[in-house]
C-alpha cells in the first residue's frame, strides 16, 4: 500500500469527514472507494469508445439480417401505449410469422 498526500479545501474535507462518519468508514476508505468508482467510470468510457471505433454498421446490419423475422413470444412483448409504425413488422414479416405459426400448429 502507498501513501498519497492530498490538499483539499476545508469545506470538501469537512463534507468527506461527515460522509465517512455517516457511512461508518474512515476518510481513507471513503476516498479510496470514490477514486475507484471514478476510475472505473473513466476506464469503462474509454473501453466503450475503443469498441465503438471497431464497430461497423455494415457488419451490424449483415448480422441483423440473419435474425429470423418471427413474432416474439407473448411473455416477451411489452405493452404498447401508443402505436409506433416504425416498430411494426412489415407485411412480409407478418406473413412469414403466420406461416411459421401455422407450420408449428400443424406439427411441422
Amino acid at each position: 500500500m502507498s501513501a498519497l498526500s492530498l490538499r483539499l479545501p476545508n469545506s470538501l474535507h469537512e463534507r468527506a469527514r461527515e460522509l465517512a462518519r455517516r457511512e461508518g468508514v474512515s476518510i481513507n476508505q471513503l476516498v479510496s472507494s470514490a477514486l475507484a468508482e471514478k476510475m472505473s467510470a473513466l476506464l469503462t468510457e474509454e473501453y466503450l469508445e475503443v469498441r465503438a471505433r471497431r464497430g461497423s454498421r455494415t457488419r451490424f446490419l449483415a448480422a441483423l439480417a440473419q435474425v429470423p423475422a418471427v413474432e416474439p413470444d407473448p411473455e416477451d412483448v411489452f405493452p404498447v401505449e401508443a402505436p409506433n409504425t416504425a416498430l411494426q413488422p412489415t407485411s412480409r414479416a407478418r406473413r412469414k410469422s403466420k406461416l411459421r405459426k401455422r407450420s408449428r400448429a400443424a406439427g411441422g
